[in-house]
């Protein structure tokens, strides 16, 4: 069986003294569900593996309920093998080489959204920022970084994310994720 490279992305973890999940233990829970050449990468739940082929959904399902039942919450959990993770990188619509990484961001979702949730959104109101549907994925390009994102806001809201698992990574973070991924030679 082929050895396949995979992230795993934990939403809201770490994030305003929430859902604590220290990076060694994460770790340890990882290697405990049997994956290998476990890393973590920052503090904001990004978990690279590998493991023989297998599918994302279950991957990530596993690793859900392995966190619930060893911190005590839930934690939405997304898994991308290495292919994917390359694939969104390269399809970015925005130049991502002349822009600096605070200003351009991917959303993993569960699922490819159907364009018209995000319809009600008006696009012209928040010019210079733009976002892009991709494969289970939005691209947002907010200048003024994340935080300042009022684009980012209307993204965010329940009605527009409703059914899906999403999580954001900033630039740096997609490239750093692709990389960690890639098979060994």
């Amino acid at each position: 069986m082929t050895i396949t490279g995979y992230a795993a992305l934990l939403r809201g973890i770490n994030v305003g003294g929430n859902k604590k999940v220290p990076m060694a233990r994460l770790r340890a829970l990882v290697e405990g569900l049997g994956h290998h050449d476990v890393t973590t990468y920052l503090q904001s739940g990004n978990v690279t593996f590998t493991a023989e082929g297998g599918e994302e959904e279950p991957l990530a399902a596993a690793i859900a309920q392995a966190v619930a039942d060893t911190f005590g919450f839930p934690v939405d959990v997304l898994v991308r093998d290495h292919a994917y993770l390359a694939a969104v990188r390269d399809a970015c619509p925005f130049p991502a080489a002349e822009l600096e990484a605070k200003q351009l961001h991917v959303t993993y979702l569960s699922r490819t959204p159907d364009p018209e949730r995000y319809a009600g959104i008006d696009r012209a109101a928040h010019v210079p920022e733009d976002f892009r549907l991709g494969d289970r994925a939005l691209y947002l390009y907010a200048p003024d970084g994340l935080g300042r994102s009022k684009l980012a806001e209307q993204l965010a809201r329940p009605a527009v994310q409703k059914g899906l698992i999403a999580t954001s990574r900033n630039w740096n973070t997609v490239e750093r994720l692709v990389e960690l991924t890639r098979p060994a030679p």
